[in-house]
């Protein structure tokens, strides 16, 4: 009689699909509560700007809750308004959120890297845009 293996069993957690597939799932709880709270009136239970909340100053990321409200809502000039660099990055995190997810639901583990050069020049464009709307407030 011949023993044959047992591939061992991965745990459901250790999937590559599974981090990725909870982030599409947050996503879109967050974004269904988003769509019925408006972020520009006060009275709702939405994370405040922990750095905005210490400085007074507005962070690159400042913004954003209110811009995908907007684009949610079809007020596109109103999203550009109130984030303009986090608009024109939204399609570059959604397709590495694509990349990610597919990948994961493939069965490989995907980790993307950026080169020294592409994280100065990441962290410079964020510092200039922080600048540049904080003087323009």
């Amino acid at each position: 009689m011949t023993e044959t293996s047992v591939p061992p069993r991965r745990s459901l957690l250790r999937h590559p699909a599974t981090a990725p597939s909870a982030v599409l799932v947050a996503g879109a709880v967050g974004a269904v509560y988003l769509y019925r709270t408006d972020p520009h009136e006060p009275g709702h239970v939405l994370p405040q700007c922990p750095f905005r909340m210490l400085t007074g100053l507005l962070c690159p990321a400042c913004g954003g809750t209110r811009m995908v409200y907007d684009l949610m809502h079809g007020h596109f000039t109103e999203a550009w308004l109130d984030n303009r660099a986090l608009l024109l990055a939204s399609p570059y995190a959604l397709v590495l959120l694509g990349r990610w997810a597919w990948a994961g639901l493939h069965g490989r583990r995907w980790r993307p890297t950026l080169s020294p050069r592409a994280q100065v020049a990441v962290l410079a464009v964020a510092v200039a845009w922080t600048v540049a709307r904080n003087i323009a407030q």
